[in-house]
Parts: structure tokens; sequence; C-alpha cells
């Protein structure tokens, strides 16, 4: 009638562990499910005035890229750029003009994309 006793093990910094797992970056930078559907709206909205006809999407280990071409075979009118290492600093989202300007920079998405709404009126005589 022995009985085996299991020792308990206590490892003080599990929980650090999984903090620091969960905070760390993935291989992959990519754009949310949110993000893109403020940047498509956005975009949706350019096509249907005329404006823009095509974009394309990157990925990486430092960087999520949208960019936005008046044509495909151009180099894009603007890169809109999600950064996470800029998170806490500047802001994880730069938009940078066709020549590599920045042209605005924040930690809102949305409110990034307001620029769009701005340069889009155009007064008419």
């Amino acid at each position: 009638m022995s009985k085996s006793r299991k020792s308990l093990v206590i490892v003080g910094n599990a929980f650090e562990l999984e903090r620091r797992a969960a905070q760390a970056t993935p291989e992959r930078i990519m754009w949310t499910r949110d993000e893109l559907g403020h940047l498509l709206n956005v975009y949706g909205r350019m096509v249907a005035a005329g404006i823009w006809r095509d974009y394309a999407i990157n990925d990486g280990r430092d960087a999520a890229r949208f960019s936005i071409f008046r044509r495909a075979s151009e180099v894009p009118l603007f890169r809109i750029d999600k950064i996470p290492a800029m998170r806490r600093k500047q802001g994880q989202y730069v938009l940078h003009a066709m020549d590599g300007r920045v042209l605005r920079r924040g930690h809102d998405l949305p409110a990034l994309m307001r620029f769009f709404d701005r340069t889009s009126l155009k007064l008419v005589d």
C-alpha cells in the first residue's frame, strides 16, 4: 500500500515567459482584418472616383506595406506601412508619398486614412 506522491514543481517565472512570448513579434508582420477593412474602404471609394486602380500588400519581418497605384505599371502613389517597432515612439502607421516623403505618422489607422478624405475634396467653379 505504498502511495506514490508526485512532487509539485513551481516555476516562478512561467507567467513571465508566457507574457514575453505573447508580446514577441511574430515572424511576419501582416495587416489585421480591421486594418484591412479601413484600408480597403478608402481604396474602394478612390477606385469608384476613378483616382486609383491597383494596390499591393506586402508582409515582412519588420513591417507590413499597403501600396496604392494609379496604374499597375507605375511606382506607388502612396505607401502605408505598419511598423510595430515604432508603436511606442511615433506611431506604428506611416503614410509615404510617391517620392518617399513621410506625409503622416500615427497610432491610429482610421485617423491616418482621413488624410485621403481631405485631399480628395476639390472645389469646382
